[in-house]
């Protein structure tokens, strides 16, 4: 059983481990392993910002991700293997090596000014937070912001981060256009265990503040509960449903856990260190939820789950959310006042 104290501090993941593209692999023996890991962020030479989906699962059709990896270090993260097509692992280095993209503004302006170009429903972000820690410092979500209101340009955040609130300004902005709305990430009210499930995200009570004060300002928020990870979290629902309609919530969404690839053993080490007493509990369940796997390839399955412990939690969450108050549908965002944003001759001479 893993020993917590020698796991890095303010990590999510306990290490690095081999993944399914690489060739070779250092393992630390016991007592070796580093006590803290410096985050290293690394720029990302992207050609492209706007990233298509055809994924029946998702309720938008194309994602805006201003970084890859993200620090906020969440041990159930289903993103962390896109880093292990980076040459990194899905371990420590997606919550320690972050991908900038720094031309990520500049891009995005290119590509929304184009002739053919069609506005539709786009999220920030569809796979790592866009409101991490460096965005504090970075401004590069901002800036992308700063386009996305010039165009008008429909746009669904989700985040669990507090930093949101820091872009009201230009959210209202886009409020005025019925052209955005957020998601604020909330998977558990206690603060001992959402220390642990994501350690260098915000306090479940400045999440809750961060719904407060995008209520407070006309712009639609609402509140994800995502994942539902049974026998840590489930028995909370209720409970997060209520503080976040407080709060002024007025919309929610829910998916149940999945861990696909390298984030079963990272999840699994997690459960050992903080939950000992009921790791074969929590996989056994994950298992029955997601067809006798802990991901399940079917598309309409994975996020839903299947059987009687999803079905449980989807009654569960139904039964919250009407109790809380919090009508039933998603946000509508419009691309009704879409504009093409401008482009100057310097910016064309980065192309």
């Amino acid at each position: 059983m893993p020993d917590p104290s020698s796991r890095p501090r303010g990590r999510g993941a306990g290490a690095n481990l081999p993944h399914r593209f690489a060739s070779l692999h250092v393992d630390y023996d016991d007592g070796e392993a580093p006590s803290s890991v410096k985050t290293q962020f690394l720029v990302d030479h992207a050609s492209t910002i706007i990233t298509k989906n055809t994924s029946p699962d998702l309720s938008f059709e194309a994602s805006l991700n201003p970084y890859r990896g993200c620090e906020h270090g969440c041990a159930y993260c289903y993103a962390r293997p896109t880093h292990e097509y980076l040459g990194f692992s899905s371990g420590l280095d997606f919550e320690s090596r972050i991908m900038v993209k720094t031309e990520a503004p500049v891009l995005l302006r290119r590509e929304l000014a184009r002739p053919g170009y069609k506005p539709t429903r786009l999220a920030c972000s569809g796979v790592t937070d866009p409101y991490q820690p460096v965005e504090k410092t970075l401004r590069i979500t901002r800036q992308c912001l700063q386009v996305l209101v010039e165009a008008r340009h429909p746009v669904v955040f989700i985040t669990k981060n507090h930093l949101i609130t820091r872009d009201i300004d230009l959210l209202k902005e886009l409020a005025q256009h019925q052209a955005v709305a957020a998601y604020i990430s909330i998977t558990s009210l206690k603060p001992e265990l959402a220390r642990v499930l994501e350690p260098r995200a915000s306090s479940p009570r400045q999440r809750l503040e961060a719904i407060q004060q995008l209520h407070a300002a006309g712009i639609p928020v609402g509140v994800s509960l995502a994942p539902v990870i049974p026998a840590i979290n489930d028995e909370e629902i209720p409970a997060i449903l209520n503080a976040a309609a407080e709060a002024g919530a007025q919309f929610a969404g829910s998916t149940v856990v999945r861990l696909p690839f390298g984030v079963k053993d990272i999840f699994a080490e997690w459960l050992h260190t903080h939950f000992p007493d009921r790791v074969d509990k929590v996989l056994n369940r994950i298992r029955s939820m997601q067809g006798d796997t802990l991901s399940h390839g079917e598309f309409g399955k994975r996020l839903r789950g299947e059987g009687i412990w999803a079905e449980q939690i989807r009654a569960l969450y139904k039964v919250s959310r009407e109790r809380a108050g919090i009508p039933s549908g998603t946000p509508d965002v419009s691309t009704a006042a879409f504009r093409r944003p401008r482009i100057d001759d310097s910016q064309l001479e980065l192309f």
